[in-house]
């Protein structure tokens, strides 16, 4: 419990007429005044006593203090039963967790560390202020650990009009990379959608520069072994799908100048788009090279390479 700081009286101050002692008070500045601690007090209501609570305290005027100081500013007042007291509450607002982080990232940019890092606070006791009051934050102290990432750090919190508070506070600094991360499980081989993928910010670690970072390296690649929701999605994992199955039935464009038809065929083997791959026409029985265009679309040009006589196609197809 803190008490008030009284301001003694240098005249002979006349009393006033029956003053009656508050049992509470809000204040709403920081000075503690007479007439915060009897009703009545007359003209010297507005005399200074001293430093109230911070924002958030209180403290208590018990009777025989309450009584000394009607003594002192001439004010009618006694104690009856000597168990009278006046409970003096300053509201207050905590300063929030995100103003102080915010604060505490601007001084680590301007200290030459990454603003980008995740902040861990090994404790953190919130300073208080005045409900319509805004702060103002600076960090005046910072010391960071390079290998561990250890800091402490001191940061001035100032209100108009209030005592200037020091905050300070240790942590960990974690740095962090945006990461491609799959969001279900994954099979291998499948193109993969932007439902498929979103990007999280995860601890730095040296393998870093060997996953995906952007949603543009993983939307529409393919990938060669299944992923695991949450996990991310290693480049190297990451391939053109597979546009046409082997054995599946193709349209082929038929280009040529002047001349531009489509038919239906069977591909002989699997691709990914630009791939070459044969083509059986089951008309002729030709095997014929084309190239992948997209699902299950292939396009053949004027002298296309037979793959093999369309006789020997036709009896091994018997």
């Amino acid at each position: 419990m803190r008490n008030i700081l009284f301001i003694v009286a240098s005249i002979c101050i006349a009393p006033t007429e029956a003053a009656t002692l508050r049992n509470a008070t809000t204040l709403h500045q920081p000075e503690v005044r007479v007439a915060d601690l009897f009703d009545e007090a007359g003209p010297v209501g507005e005399r200074v006593l001293g430093p109230g609570p911070t924002p958030g305290g209180r403290i208590v005027v018990e009777a025989a203090q309450a009584a000394a100081i009607a003594r002192q500013f001439g004010v009618a007042w006694r104690p009856s039963a000597g168990g009278e007291r006046v409970v003096i509450d300053r509201p207050g607002r905590s300063v929030s967790r995100d103003d102080i982080i915010a604060a505490l990232r601007e001084g680590l940019r301007q200290g030459g560390a990454s603003g980008d890092a995740e902040i861990a606070l090994s404790a953190f006791a919130a300073p208080m202020i005045p409900p319509e009051a805004r702060a103002a934050l600076s960090v005046e102290q910072l010391d960071i650990t390079p290998n561990t990432g250890h800091f402490t750090a001191g940061i001035a919190v100032e209100v108009a009009g209030e005592p200037r508070q020091m905050l300070h506070l240790a942590g960990q600094l974690q740095n962090m990379t945006d990461t491609v991360i799959a969001t279900r499980k994954l099979a291998a081989g499948m193109a993969l959608t932007a439902a498929d993928v979103a990007i999280r910010r995860v601890p730095t670690s040296p393998r870093a520069a060997e996953t995906a970072h952007a949603l543009e390296q993983v939307v529409g690649q393919a990938l060669a072994h299944p992923v695991n929701s949450g996990q991310p999605i290693a480049l190297a994992e990451l391939g053109q799908p597979v546009l046409v199955q082997k054995g599946a039935l193709v349209q082929m464009q038929l280009q040529a100048p002047g001349l531009a038809l489509s038919a239906s065929g069977e591909a002989t083997e699997a691709g990914r788009m630009g791939d070459r791959i044969g083509v059986l026409n089951p008309i002729s029985g030709a095997i014929v090279e084309a190239q992948i265009v997209g699902p299950d679309q292939v396009r053949v040009t004027q002298g296309a390479v037979l793959r093999r006589p369309a006789r020997t196609t036709f009896m091994s197809q018997r």
